[in-house]
This record gives structure tokens, C-alpha cells and sequence, in this order.
């Protein structure tokens, strides 16, 4: 491997580019017309405008992908995280044309990264697992009905494929399930190219809990443990952990035991992450599969040592285990990731615009902040919009939360509105302290008056 193609943009290229320079591989940045300007894209050995600022004419556009590929000469591609990172397809294509796709195997992505025969599977492993169906008709609502009314309601319309929280949206009666289900299917086929939905049965107020993973292709898999993402708004995560808190270490360390045993078993590559929901009462119940690198991975990266990106990309070469990781990695301190976003921290809508100023924190020991943006570009309506993501590592959880409170604090950023007065709040939050957060606690420790106040 000599040459990369970075299939991504914003803080996901910016972050892939900083991995390829440190392992002295040449890199190609791609970009649509709306991200000309992003600080990677001069930053890169070379960079191409593949389309208009839609994703789909741009960062979807497989074809096209695959001819600046051909013509630039890179052997290997890395999708990131979002867009075509597990596209089972475009994975196979890239496969095909005789290039390596920095993930794990295209077979993989195909089973796994389709979330509904990834609960098929780990099922049949043993896994305990929630009431799901398969892939539903797009266009048969009364199969729909007839599969929600079997699980019961209230339940979860979920996209086959992606993440990020992008198409769930839980329905309560029978009444909202055709609108419901219109609505996710949209939103999947813009963001993933994917329209495939099916259902999950809701559960109330869990915590979501994640195992990492490393594999090679010689059937060995390493743990870099587990990250606390409960923290969410509308499914989308916005502040994440490492370790997680307040929960039985043993019952912990047990299921990356035994993920670690079935990703060896059925022979997994490259990196993937578990997700699982958890409630005292019932324990762990499997989520699914994310076939690709996590947004969080930074807080694992904070506490292990381990840089989870370099790793990626040499184990899709084909590199042992052994020999880009010696030893199993310990936890060392408490590392806690919040995610900025471009939108209006009270109503949630989001604020695309030209960051007149973007000020970001003095780079120390602890503090980490990664993203795609400088000062005087735009945020675009078109994609996700996530402005940066700022993580802090200390001795302790106490400690991480005040550096991340700190940093946070200490950006500015004009131009746009941000979801910072938001996560101060949550960070000093009694039950964010607590570290006893769940997947629907973000909007009962809000105060719209205080955010309002913040703001």
C-alpha cells in the first residue's frame, strides 16, 4: 500500500489524512464543490472535485469514486465513517477493481453492516437480542403493519444500513407508522444510498453501551474495550465515554470476553464495533454491527494508546495483529468525547453559515480536538453538521469532565449557532455526573430557560 484515497470530508478526511502522513503513505483528498475550500484538502498529496455539493451527485457517487481511483493511481481507499462505509457494493467494487478497501471484508459488511441478519447471526451465537424483523417491503405497508403490530408497540423504524442515528424514529401508535416509515426511507436513501428499513421493539430508557474491536485476517481479534454513548439526542450521539461508568465492571469485561470469542469464531476482520443496550435488569442486549470506524474512536485511542486509524489501515493490508499491536493495551484514565454541532442549542434545527470566527483551545496534554473547518469556512446544508468533536483524557472521570467543560468554554465560535451551551448543561448535569445517563436522558437534564440563558 502506498497510496490512499480518502472517500470522506470534514473531521473524518482531516483525521484519515493525519493516519496516512504518520504511516509516510502519499494521499488523495476528495471534495465536492461546497468543500473546496476545507483546510485537507491543500493539506493532501493530491485532491479531486468529484461533484456538486449533494451527496449523492458527490460522496455517494460509486462510479466516479472509482474512475479518480484509476486515474490517481491510489491501491487502497478508506470510506471513514457515514456516506459509503458500509456499503456492501461499493466494498466489493472497490475489491474487485483490484484495490483495497480499508475496512473489514466486503462478506462482512454484506452480513454485519446490514443490521437486521446482524441480529440473525449474533442470535444464533447465543446473544440475547430484543424483538426485530427483517428487511420490510418499502412499499407494503400492510406487511409493515402486520410486523409492528407482532412485535407491539411502541417500536423503532431502523435503517439496514448506516448510522449515526439518521432515519430512527420510534412510533407510539398504528396510526403514525405509514408517515414514520415514508419519512426513514427517505432519509436513508439520502444519506446511505440505502432505503432498506426494518423494525426494532422499543426499549425504554437503556443505556447504550459499545465494545471495539481489532481483527486480522488470520483469525485474531483484540478488545480495546468499551465506550459509554447513552448521552443522545434523537438517536444521535453527542457526548461519549470511556470506560463506562457506573456499571459491574465484571459483567463488562465478561461480554468483551465473549464478543472477542464470537468476531474470532466467524473469522471478522479489520475493526467493527458491537453495540449493545443495557438495563440492570435485563443485562446486555445486542444491538448491532458498526462494519467501520466510529465517530468515537478517539476516546478509546485517549485511554488505550492505541491509534485506532493506523491500525485500520494495517490490518486491511494484510499485517498480523501481533505485529501492529503488542499485547493486550490497559485502560489508563478516563477519556470523554463531545461532539459540536452547527445548530441552534434550544430547538435543535441546525445553522449552516460561514464560521466568522472559530477560535478553538491551545493544544495540551489531555486535550485532543479534531475537525475539518477553519476559520471563514462554510458550514453547508447538505451534510451532517457536526463542526468538531473535542475529547479529554485525565487521571479520572471528575477530572476529564473539568477539562472538557473547560475547552469547551474556552471556543468561540461566531457566525453560527452551536450545541456547546447545551452540552455544558448535560456535563453539569447531577445525573451526568452520576454517569448514570440513558439513551433518553439528554432531555430531562435540560433547562430550556438555562440554555436560552447560556446561549
Amino acid at each position: 500500500m502506498k497510496k490512499i484515497l480518502i472517500a470522506n470530508r470534514g473531521a473524518a478526511a482531516a483525521r484519515i489524512l493525519r493516519a496516512a502522513q504518520a504511516l509516510g503513505l502519499r494521499s488523495v483528498a476528495v471534495y465536492s464543490e461546497a468543500d473546496a475550500d476545507l483546510p485537507y484538502v491543500g493539506q493532501a498529496d493530491e485532491s479531486f472535485c468529484i461533484g456538486p455539493a449533494p451527496a449523492r451527485a458527490s460522496y455517494l457517487n460509486q462510479d466516479l469514486l472509482l474512475e479518480v481511483m484509476a486515474r490517481c493511481g491510489a491501491d487502497a481507499l478508506h470510506p471513514g465513517y457515514g456516506f459509503l462505509s458500509e456499503n456492501a457494493q461499493f466494498a466489493r467494487r472497490v475489491e474487485e477493481a483490484g484495490h483495497c478497501f480499508i475496512g473489514p471484508s466486503s462478506k462482512w459488511i454484506d452480513v454485519l453492516g446490514n443490521k437486521a441478519s446482524a441480529r440473525e447471526l449474533m442470535q444464533r451465537h447465543g446473544l440475547q437480542a430484543g424483538g426485530s424483523t427483517g428487511i420490510l417491503p418499502r412499499d407494503d405497508m400492510a406487511t409493515v403493519r402486520q410486523a409492528a403490530q407482532a412485535l407491539g408497540y411502541p417500536v423503532l423504524i431502523k435503517p439496514a444500513g448506516g448510522g449515526g442515528g439518521i432515519g430512527m424514529i420510534p412510533v407510539h401508535d398504528p396510526q403514525s407508522l405509514s408517515g414514520c416509515w415514508e419519512r426513514a426511507s427517505g432519509m436513508a436513501e439520502k444519506a446511505f444510498a440505502n432505503p432498506a428499513l426494518y423494525l426494532e421493539r422499543f426499549v425504554p430508557s437503556p443505556r447504550h453501551i459499545e465494545f471495539q474491536f481489532l481483527a486480522d485476517r488470520f483469525g485474531n481479534v483484540l478488545s480495546l474495550f468499551e465506550r459509554d454513548c447513552s448521552t443522545q439526542r434523537r438517536y444521535q450521539k453527542v457526548i461519549e465515554e470511556a470506560p463506562a461508568p457506573a456499571i459491574d465492571r465484571q459483567a463488562v469485561a465478561g461480554m468483551a470476553e465473549r464478543l472477542s470469542a464470537i468476531l474470532g469464531e466467524i473469522g471478522y476482520d479489520v475493526i467493527g464495533t458491537v453495540e449493545m443496550l443495557y438495563t440492570p435488569d435485563s443485562g446486555f442486549s445486542f444491538l448491532e454491527v458498526n462494519t467501520r470506524l466510529q465517530v468515537e474512536h478517539a476516546i478509546s485511542e485517549a485511554v488505550t494508546g492505541v491509534d485506532i486509524v493506523q491500525a485500520q489501515i494495517r490490518l486491511a493490508a494484510g499485517e498480523k495483529l501481533s505485529s501492529v499491536i503488542s499485547g493486550q493495551p490497559a485502560v489508563a484514565g478516563h477519556a470523554i468525547e463531545a461532539r459540536v454541532y452547527a445548530e441552534d442549542p434550544v430547538r435543535f434545527l441546525p445553522s449552516p453559515g460561514v464560521l466568522k470566527t472559530f477560535e478553538l483551545p491551545q493544544p495540551r496534554p489531555g486535550l485532543r480536538i479534531e475537525t475539518g473547518y477553519a476559520q471563514g469556512n462554510r458550514i453547508s446544508s447538505h451534510y451532517d453538521p457536526m463542526v468538531a468533536k473535542v475529547i479529554a483524557h485525565a487521571a479520572d472521570r471528575a477530572a476529564a469532565i473539568r477539562e472538557l467543560s473547560g475547552a469547551l468554554g474556552g471556543m468561540r465560535i461566531e457566525g453560527i449557532k452551536s450545541n456547546i451551551p447545551m452540552i455544558l448543561q448535560v456535563l453539569a448535569s447531577e445525573r451526568f455526573q452520576a454517569g448514570v445517563m440513558t439513551v433518553d436522558g439528554l432531555q430531562e437534564v435540560i433547562s430550556t430557560e438555562s440554555v436560552k440563558e447560556l446561549a
